[in-house]
Parts: structure tokens; sequence; C-alpha cells
């Protein structure tokens, strides 16, 4: 399963893949993050030491060629993984798009190209989990940067502004050839909060995976740079989590993570958008 993550700035991208991925690494499956921003977090969040994570570098354009109907690599994506992926908690192998090293030098297309290219080749092992933590930019479905993933899943803080950019991302996602788009409702504090992302679901036709809950834990782990399957105070986090990748496990052959049985919290009422 190729799955990438997208959503508003702060909406919890970063922190739902790194747990995500770690609780499907857990469970046996091979997994390959990708961390696909410019301003790149998701080794932190992953867990791997500040000194091996300054050894993350991109995969280089030079390795892309042109195929048919887009791009692909000119080496076997094993040897690319062998050369440039870091090691990562739980046998993670986590490869970065590549962030700019001066200001001034131009756009990003070259390493859009770099992700698009690497998502087409990884999908070759069924039992093989990629993730993709997306930046909070819709640059990615514009380009077509994420055409090869199975899966988008759309993360969604229960107010206004997140929604809509939910609503908008999902309008582009469906012009590409993505199999499934599912919301996740994050920072959830009530009931009110659940019904707000319900409802935009249920009138926009998208499918509601799961709902994770509003947790000061959560700060409190990235306060110490401690992912959160690491932190025992984010327990119920984790298992909304685990209950978000038993929901996407049931449509592929990817094996199910397990966590505590902690349900999901609910949260503030907001106006969901259109």
């Amino acid at each position: 399963m190729r799955l990438a993550v997208a959503g508003k700035g702060g909406a919890g991208k970063t922190t739902i893949s790194a747990t995500f991925a770690r609780l499907a690494a857990r469970a046996g499956n091979p997994v390959v993050a990708i961390d696909a921003d410019a301003n790149p977090n998701l080794s932190t969040a992953l867990g791997v030491p500040p000194a091996v994570a300054t050894r993350l570098g991109p995969v280089p354009p030079s390795l892309i060629s042109r195929r048919l109907g887009g791009t692909g690599l000119t080496e076997p994506i094993d040897a690319v993984l062998d050369r440039y992926a870091l090691s990562a908690p739980d046998g993670i192998r986590l490869l970065g798009m590549g962030a700019p090293a001066h200001a001034d030098e131009g756009c990003l297309c070259s390493a859009h190209a770099v992700v698009a290219s690497l998502l087409e080749d990884l999908g070759g092992e069924d039992d093989r989990l990629v993730i993709v933590d997306m930046e909070a930019s819709p640059e990615h479905f514009s380009r077509g940067t994420v055409r090869h993933v199975d899966t988008v899943c759309l993360v969604a803080e229960p107010y206004y502004r997140s929604l809509e950019t939910v609503w908008r991302m999902g309008a582009l996602v469906a012009e590409l050839p993505v199999g499934r788009v599912v919301v996740v409702a994050n920072k959830v504090r009530s009931a009110e909060d659940q019904e707000a992302i319900t409802e935009f679901c249920d009138r926009h036709a998208f499918e509601l995976a799961g709902s994770v809950p509003w947790s000061e834990e959560v700060v409190a782990a990235d306060r110490q740079r401690v992912p959160l399957v690491d932190w025992p105070g984010a327990t119920p986090v984790v298992a909304a989590v685990a209950e978000l990748v038993a929901v996407l496990a049931a449509a592929g052959p990817l094996r199910q993570a397990h966590a505590a049985s902690n349900k999901a919290s609910t949260g503030p009422t907001c106006q969901s958008p259109r």
C-alpha cells in the first residue's frame, strides 16, 4: 500500500504519518517512509537521533528517467533504498525529498519529480507500506506527484479553515488516478468537534476513516523529541491511530497494528465549509 498524508499546516500530518509507520512496522510490515516536505520533520517524529537525521539526503534527480505515462528511476528501487534511505526505529527505511539549501535558488520541480518516481517504483511489493508525509500545499496534487499512491489520507482539524483545505485538496485528488481518499479527524476535543467533521464528510461524500483525540501529551512528547509510540501518556492517541491502520488494512494486505484499546475522546464546535 502506498499512502499519502495531506492536510493544512499544523493539522498533524507528520505525527499521524510517523505513528502510523511505527505501528505498521511493529505489526511486521516492511515500511518505507518518505518525507515529502521541503521543511522536513518526519525523522524526529519517527525517533531518528538528530546526529543520524543530518545524514538524510535527497535522492538525486539524476536517477530519474522519462517513461511512457510518467517518470521512473534508472536504478532498481532496492538499490536506491540501500544507498539513500536512513534506518529508522522498528526497521523503517526513511527517504527525503530534499530541502532548499539557500535562498533564491528556485523551485523544487526536480524534488517533486523524485518523489513521483519513487512512488511509482515502490509499488511492486504487495506487503510493503509506503507512507508519504506531504507538505501543507496542494502542489503535490497539482503536479501529480502522488498520482501513483493507492490512498490519500486527508487530515482534518475540526474548524472551518482546515475543513476548507480538505475540501480543496479532495477536489484535486479526484482528478488523479488515486483509488481511495479518506479523511482522518484529528485533535478532536468534544462530541461537537466529532459531529462537525462527520457532517462535513457526509455532505461531501468523504470516507471518514478514523478520529484521533486531542491530547496535551502529543505536545509534551514533541517537546522531548520522543515519538508518540514511545511516550506512555499518549496511549489514547496511539490507539486511535492503530484503529486507522486497521481500517486501511481491511482494503489490502497490510498487517494490522496492535495498540491499547483506549477509545478516542471527542472535542469545540466549528462550522464546516460549503
